[in-house]
């Protein structure tokens, strides 16, 4: 009988069938939380790398408020604005309504043609009120049209609310498609708010993620051509490479004692908000990767512990084999088929389970539905962690000379 005889070895595994049944369904579980968690983290990934269309990592935001009786909003931001140009270093410097990555903004619905609002057709956009140095401020690129003029930027009014339009916008390219769906150029073309003010297209920017990082919308982004109400004010800033650090450090010095009628609140690059944006998403792949990394460890050591228990049992019968010819490498081969039924055998229920978590997950959490490729490198995966855990009380096993076994009887 050679080792490559499945059935004294199956006979051999149902003797002792409690443990391997309980290893057979620690394997499934393990690779049924493998698969999905993966594919999680994955997604995960991929949602905190895609890119954003902005010079993020040179980006700076700055915040100011005026608390002074006479204080006069307009000459306090053109001065603040004035002084951040005119440093060495600084590419451009906005006004600008709302944070970009920070999980505050504004968004209202927009119609392609005139008329009473239909909810079919409405189509939501972030909005973000800018200057005419906006568009550089950003890092975005134009993939056609241009940026707002000086004259063209509307300066604010008392009323709440009524800068969050203009006759002018720059849109993403994803929401120039979304309102116009059929036509390749959106350039020139007119659409309306909810008050049916229209609203013309003068730029289209390739790709620009608004507030919301978990929004399904994120990249349908608007800038108008405004200047944020008072008395309020944040500027963003965007630097030569690598001088982001120093010049905040500069902001600070000449902007926090320029203005006694206003307090500098704070300045920050952009990528805090970004990292604090994503954080539940970085937690989570951690989390998940920290989990599966454990749960692997136990399955392993629950197929090691396994294997080690049937060397253990069966010295007399590992002896008398190779008394009677049987070679080392017949009993490692030995144990490891045996590993690999036991292996198979979860990675069979395992594969079950796989796709009915992936299957929950993609209803409850509108994820992608699970891609098989990734089924089948945890399948893979498993067999591997089950050989080598295997491995070790295997070779044990094929030195276990029939001298000692004897003496075992």
């Amino acid at each position: 009988m050679t080792a490559w005889n499945l059935r004294p070895i199956a006979s051999a595994l149902w003797r002792n069938r409690t443990g391997a049944m309980l290893v057979a369904i620690q394997i499934a579980i393990g690779l049924a939380v493998l698969v999905n968690a993966v594919y999680v983290v994955k997604q995960r990934v991929d949602k905190i790398n895609r890119p954003n269309g902005m010079d993020v990592e040179n980006m700076i935001v700055v915040a100011s408020a005026g608390f002074a009786k006479d204080f006069d909003y307009e000459a306090s931001w053109r001065e603040d604005l004035a002084v951040i140009r005119g440093l060495p270093g600084v590419k451009a410097a906005s006004l600008v309504s709302n944070i970009p990555l920070s999980g505050g903004g504004s968004s209202s619905g927009y119609q392609a043609e005139p008329g009473e609002i239909n909810p079919e057709t409405v189509v939501e956009a972030n909005t973000f009120a800018v200057d005419e140095q906006g568009v550089a401020a950003l890092g975005i690129t134009l993939s056609a049209g241009r940026a707002f003029e000086a004259h063209e930027i509307i300066p604010q009014r008392e009323a709440e609310g009524d800068w969050e339009t203009a006759p002018q916008a720059i849109v993403t390219q994803a929401l120039a498609k979304a309102l116009f769906p059929k036509d390749r150029d959106a350039l020139g073309k007119t659409f309306y708010d909810g008050l049916n003010e229209p609203i013309t297209i003068v730029g289209i920017i390739e790709n620009m993620h608004g507030s919301w990082v978990g929004w399904d919308k994120v990249d349908q982004v608007m800038l108008f051509p405004r200047i944020k109400k008072a008395p309020n004010a944040v500027y963003l800033v965007r630097t030569e490479p690598g001088r982001r650090d120093a010049i905040m450090r500069t902001i600070e010095e000449r902007l926090g004692t320029s203005n006694p009628g206003r307090l500098l609140r704070w300045v920050r690059p952009l990528t805090y908000f970004e990292r604090q944006s994503y954080l539940n998403d970085r937690n989570m792949a951690i989390f998940l990767v920290s989990v599966t990394s454990a749960l692997l460890a136990i399955t392993a050591l629950g197929i090691f512990g396994l294997a080690t228990f049937n060397v253990s049992t069966r010295i007399r019968q590992i002896g008398t084999r190779r008394a009677v010819g049987a070679r080392k490498l017949d009993i490692v081969r030995h144990f490891l088929v045996e590993n690999w039924m036991v292996t198979t055998a979860g990675i069979v229920a395992g594969c079950g389970a796989a796709l009915g978590v992936g299957y929950w997950i993609s209803v409850e959490y509108e994820l992608p539905r699970l891609d098989l490729y990734y089924l089948v490198g945890g399948v893979l995966g498993i067999w591997l962690i089950g050989i080598f855990a295997a491995l070790q009380p295997a070779r044990r096993a094929s030195a276990i000379s029939p001298a000692v076994a004897s003496r075992t009887v």
